[in-house]
């Protein structure tokens, strides 16, 4: 079974101005992250997911029935872009480039990993969903597992607002 380190003791491969303290800061939110595979013909697939951050690696979960897991497959590799625009000239966000480790086993451990995302971003009353609740119990649950060879960030913030 694989772990969730929390490791402030690896070097992070992070170019921009996001320090190690900084980026976990940006991605303890439960902001929407594009994650992007590539299909066996070669052809790119990007959609939303949701995710975690142990300050290692980051973590998304996955259905086995979905494209991004057959892509997964035979190209084990993907970038996963997390950002927030905020107006006119100010953004801020990250890309992580990287290899993807699948991980099922144990069944109790994916599921589990699944309810603690999904309380990121539902909270503890929104897992009482219907919906919710069939997700977490009926997927066919994967860890994508994705250790980051680059990590590059931005934060324009600071830039100029819109007008108006």
């Amino acid at each position: 079974m694989s772990e969730m380190p929390n490791s402030p003791n690896v070097a992070l491969p992070i170019k921009g101005p996001f320090t190690p303290e900084k980026l976990g800061e940006f991605l303890s939110r439960p902001l929407i992250a594009r994650f992007a595979t590539v299909t066996k013909t070669g052809k790119p697939h990007v959609v939303p997911v949701w995710f975690d951050w142990d300050g290692t690696h980051l973590w998304v979960t996955l259905d086995r029935r979905s494209q991004k897991y057959r892509n997964m497959l035979s190209n084990p590799y993907c970038a996963v872009t997390i950002d927030e625009t905020w107006g006119g000239l100010r953004f801020i966000g990250v890309i992580f480039e990287g290899r993807v480790e699948l991980i099922d086993q144990p069944e109790d451990w994916a599921r589990d990993f699944v309810r603690k995302v999904y309380t990121k971003y539902m909270g503890v009353e929104g897992l009482c969903a219907r919906t919710i609740q069939r997700m977490i119990n009926e997927g066919q649950h994967v860890v994508a597992k994705i250790t980051p060879e680059k990590i590059l960030t931005w934060d324009d913030t600071s830039g100029a607002a819109p007008v108006g």
